[in-house]
């Protein structure tokens, strides 16, 4: 959740270019397997993936693509507080797991509030109960007995190595279970992030991108072309099966919603984009940057900032950009007039890592997701 609506009008995703290339070996360099392109199929079957999200109109579809996705095996949801609170996110979770006939799925609940921010909501994107208004029976399941920190924890231990984190939420949950248990780290596979929810915690999202887990960033600037339209609705209506129905009485309140509140643009599928991400590569352009989240600034808190040695105008010829790499550093702010030192230097080398989309084919974005989850089975 970031400026994509009146209430907030930053722009929280603004990439800084800098003169340098080339990749040097660091703590990320376990990253490399990170790479564009379809995923390895394990041998033992479908992707194991958890799902953290905090449905959000958005977030619900994309649950719904997830769970209509025979290529992931999906270990757990963990609801936390963003769209809007906890208390309207993990219900929502687990009407969505209901619709899909997905009941073997554990839905795990997550964090109330962000690490050290009060909760900011999306009710003006989202509607007062994150479904755009759209109104579905109570959920019959309950959600197990373990936080989502916890949860998410055992999983990773249980399949080191194996497990993908798809989040399309505030990355509480995440940062807890980090906090928490260090080691973690290295037993992640990947991270797939949704750009649109860092604002809600910026201080978690930082200790996610500065933790050394290979991830995957789909941010504003791409999924805002992924707008949901009234075609796209009448698709989802033909569609002769619960999934579809319910993904199509979302939409269509979600496009009401967005007309009542003057919005000129219809909603954007940004979480959807990011389990489609996961699911076919293909369909995003990436690059390689550093990215970090800047959680000081007045007006800028939660906005990424990402580093690249090939985008911009300030380029150096290979030869010097080969020495670049070697010393060239990240630098911090500039100092205050109160203060001797010189400019902290977060990082003394140029290493990527994250790999940022940068482009989408929308019309293939959206065959993916309404044709999954209008087939019927």
């Amino acid at each position: 959740m970031n400026s994509d609506g009146k209430s907030f009008p930053i722009t929280r995703r603004q990439f800084v270019t800098v003169s340098a290339a080339g990749l040097a070996a660091s703590a990320f360099a376990h990253q490399a397997h990170a790479r564009v392109g379809a995923p390895e199929q394990p041998a033992g079957g479908p992707f194991r993936v958890i799902i953290d999200t905090d449905p959000g109109v958005d977030d619900a579809l994309a649950l719904l693509l997830a769970m209509r996705s025979p290529e992931l095996k999906i270990e757990a949801i963990t609801p936390v507080a963003g769209n809007v609170p906890l208390e309207l996110t993990l219900p929502n979770a687990l009407r969505m797991v209901e619709i899909a006939g997905r009941t073997d799925i554990p839905v795990a609940a997550g964090a109330k509030a962000p690490l050290m921010r009060r909760l900011v909501s999306a009710a003006y994107a989202h509607g007062e109960n994150g479904l755009g208004g759209a109104v579905f029976p109570e959920p019959k399941i309950k959600q197990v007995a373990e936080p989502a920190a916890e949860f998410i924890r055992h999983i990773v231990r249980k399949y080191p190595n194996e497990v993908t984190l798809i989040t399309i939420g505030p990355l509480t949950n995440v940062a807890t279970a980090l906090n928490a248990d260090p080691e973690l780290v290295g037993m992640i596979k990947n991270l797939v992030a949704a750009e649109f929810n860092i604002y809600v915690d910026p201080e978690a999202a930082r200790i996610v991108f500065q933790s050394g887990i290979p991830i995957t960033m789909v941010g504003l600037d791409v999924t805002r072309k992924t707008a949901l339209t009234e075609t796209h609705v009448q698709k989802l209506e033909s569609g002769q099966n619960p999934v579809s129905q319910a993904a199509a009485k979302i939409a269509r309140n979600a496009i009401a919603h967005n007309r009542q509140q003057g919005f000129a643009v219809h909603p954007h599928m940004h979480d959807s984009l990011a389990v489609a991400a996961f699911l076919d590569p293909s369909l995003l352009k990436f690059e390689d940057y550093y990215v970090d989240v800047e959680t000081a600034g007045e007006l800028t808190a939660g906005e990424t900032v990402g580093y690249s040695p090939i985008a911009g105008d300030l380029r150096r010829n290979p030869a010097a950009q080969k020495q670049a790499t070697l010393s060239m550093p990240i630098r911090g702010s500039a100092p205050t007039l109160a203060s001797a030192k010189t400019s902290p230097v977060l990082r003394d080398k140029f290493v990527p890592n994250t790999k940022v989309a940068v482009d989408v084919n929308s019309t293939r974005f959206f065959e993916l997701l309404i044709g999954r989850l209008a087939e019927s089975r």
